[in-house]
């Protein structure tokens, strides 16, 4: 029987692109539009060389709270299993860390946020 893909992962980053989902999740993700508000956007290097081959990037973006609800983060809500969530902690690096966070649809979904 095939895990329910009920669980929401909001990306602003490398796990919309399609190899990117296709070596951590084994498949495309359906996903739609959404925006996560209180947030802003900075950029990391990873130096976690399988994550930078497989995103094809060194620099990577990674978002801060900051409170004001005028900030915000334009992004994608994936459509995740529970073990999907799991393979997504793996392909993160130790700078992220996952929370939940409400979107500006209402939705609550998790996202990788600064530590």
């Amino acid at each position: 029987m095939t895990e329910a893909a009920d669980q929401l992962l909001f990306s602003y980053g490398t796990l919309q692109q399609p190899e990117v989902q296709l070596d951590t999740f084994g498949r495309l993700l359906a996903s739609d539009d959404d925006v996560l508000p209180g947030y802003t956007v900075d950029y990391a290097e990873i130096e976690d060389h399988r994550v930078v081959e497989v995103s094809g990037h060194a620099v990577h973006p990674i978002v801060r709270a900051t409170g004001n609800p005028r900030d915000k983060v334009v992004g994608k809500v994936l459509h995740v299993t529970e073990d999907e969530v799991e393979a997504a902690d793996e392909y993160e690096v130790t700078l992220y860390r996952r929370v939940s966070a409400t979107l500006a649809s209402g939705r609550a979904a998790w996202v990788y946020v600064s530590v």
